[in-house]
């Protein structure tokens, strides 16, 4: 028992992340391939939302929103229905019946479209990635494959690589300027000028 406790005494409370991966997420050399990456995803979410933007049935009431939740939570007589889980079945069918596709699909529109544009100019791209991230999730959900598991993947990697994944972009500035809520950066004027490189970059 006592060698147990001073196994447990030993062992650090955090824990060191491999070199690969400090590196891969943490340095500024790597900013080249998420810009690439970034620029992708971006490229995916503004076509794909100024599509419905421009197009019928999203800005114009949502019926092409209504008519993807109807298709979405019918369940055949045989074989899989397109929704796995009952639940996720259940909030798009009581999304339905209060006719929430009429906001929702402005929601979605826009929301892919700035979604795309903050990608690709890297603003705030962590945040940026995790709301693409939220949106192929929920497309997954609703049991439409598509690219979206591969746009899935991608911004989960952009979302860890949040640090550097914008220093090609408006972030290199704003990052260091807003500072996170561990480390206050020049707006909140808790930190030194001179200190400005060692705020996230």
């Amino acid at each position: 028992m006592s060698a147990l406790r001073e196994l447990n005494r030993a062992r650090p409370e955090q824990f060191p992340d491999p070199r690969w991966y400090t590196s891969l997420f943490g340095n500024a050399r790597f900013a080249p391939l998420w810009l690439l990456v970034r620029f992708y995803l971006g490229w995916q979410w503004l076509g794909s939302g100024w599509g419905k933007v421009r197009g019928e049935g999203w800005l114009d009431g949502g019926s092409a929103l209504e008519g993807y939740w109807i298709r979405a939570i019918e369940v055949p007589e045989a074989g899989r229905p397109q929704i796995t889980y009952d639940w996720y079945r259940d909030f798009l069918q009581f999304m339905l019946e209060r006719g929430w596709y009429d906001w929702m699909a402005w929601v979605v529109a826009w929301g892919e479209v700035i979604a795309g544009l903050a990608l690709i100019i890297g603003l705030l791209t962590g945040l940026a990635a995790l709301g693409a991230a939220f949106m192929n999730f929920n497309f997954l959900l609703a049991g439409t494959a598509s690219t979206n598991p591969v746009m899935f993947a991608l911004a989960i990697l952009v979302v860890l690589a949040w640090k550097v994944a914008g220093r090609i972009g408006v972030d290199r500035w704003l990052l260091p300027a807003l500072g996170t809520p561990w480390s206050p950066g020049l707006v909140i004027g808790l930190r030194d000028p001179s200190d400005e490189e060692q705020v996230l970059i």
